[in-house]
């Protein structure tokens, strides 16, 4: 494998260039290479996946970490990608913008001969030797675990034949997470003949934009049953502008709030009961990026898809204790 080599040189008397007295030898320390293309950094749970990577492999632990952060931005990710191939690292490590697009620039790290280790967000191509090994959510499970429960609460609020609104605020079109989250509610919402969505946007995780887009649903004050939000981030704009609207945020007679990720100020808005669900996915990825460079680097067997456990949270069953014991 390629390292980085820290080399200790004993100081060399001036005199002739003649190794001083007592000098030690040179020592060397190899270093565990990793370039890791973050897509950015437009959440808090993004920002807490950064920082869990920078932890755990850090050159405490033996590494070295080059950061690259994509802004958002596919190109960028190809970019620092073939940058970490002619860098010569050891290993890289991708959370992919999207899904599709991928297969070329993986193919020249594959020919190469570095691993790559897929984080948070999954790809499509019909050559999985392209990567070896995924870390992170899945994402179609956090979807079917919300609409499980938005099946039930309807019910319990008498609604399960009654007509429900929903609004689906989607994430970045293409991202896992949003391919995931998406499917499980349009699967829902065809086995429920009276759930309809009536407004669908791109909220791109980002409060901002879900602010912007819920301010023009708003408009025509439309009878708004269920606000779907593909991470917290978006369910807090989403909450901005239908207060300011003049809507209700609570799960008995008002707009009921889906949200995912449970970040501690998602959780916060969950225990106030203005976010009625927030399903957990978990950001702290790097020990588990550590373990399977370990494996790697000892030439044991890993597994190739690897899902991190996850929970929710609702308003009637969550404490300030859930959100105090969080990392993030």
């Amino acid at each position: 494998m390629k390292k980085v080599a820290v080399l200790l040189i004993g100081l060399l008397a001036l005199a002739g260039c003649v190794p001083a007295p007592n000098t030690p030898d040179q020592k060397e320390s190899e270093l565990i290479v990793v370039g890791f293309s973050q897509v950015g950094a437009e959440s808090e749970w993004r920002v807490a996946n950064t920082e869990s990577m920078k932890t755990a492999l850090c050159e405490a632990n033996g590494y070295e970490l080059i950061y690259d952060d994509a802004r958002q931005e596919q190109e960028n990710q190809i970019r620092a990608i073939r940058s970490f191939i002619q860098q010569d690292v050891d290993y890289i490590v991708l959370s992919p913008n999207t899904e599709t697009g991928w297969d070329s620039i993986l193919q020249e790290a594959k020919d190469a001969h570095i691993p790559v280790i897929l984080v948070d967000r999954r790809i499509e191509t019909t050559d999985e030797s392209l990567f070896t090994a995924y870390i992170g959510s899945d994402f179609g499970l956090e979807g079917e675990m919300a609409v499980q429960w938005l099946d039930e609460m309807l019910q319990k609020r008498a609604q399960q034949s009654s007509p429900v609104n929903i609004v689906h605020i989607q994430g970045t079109l293409g991202s896992s997470a949003q391919i995931g989250r998406s499917r499980a509610l349009e699967n829902a919402v065809f086995h429920h003949a009276n759930w309809r969505v009536i407004a669908k946007e791109d909220g791109d995780f980002t409060r901002a934009k879900a602010y912007e887009v819920m301010s023009a649903i708003v408009k025509s004050k439309p009878q708004i049953d269920v606000v779907y939000c593909e991470n917290d981030g978006e369910a807090l704009g989403a909450i901005d502008a239908l207060e300011q609207a003049g809507y209700e945020c609570n799960v008995w007679n008002g707009v009921i709030v889906i949200a995912f990720d449970a970040t501690h100020l998602g959780l916060s808005y969950c225990l106030d009961g203005r976010i009625s669900l927030n399903v957990e996915c978990n950001p702290l990825q790097g020990p588990y990026v550590a373990n399977i460079i370990s494996a790697l680097e000892q030439g044991k067997p890993i597994e190739k898809i690897q899902h991190i456990e996850e929970t929710q949270f609702d308003c009637f069953t969550i404490t300030q204790k859930d959100i105090d014991g969080r990392a993030y």
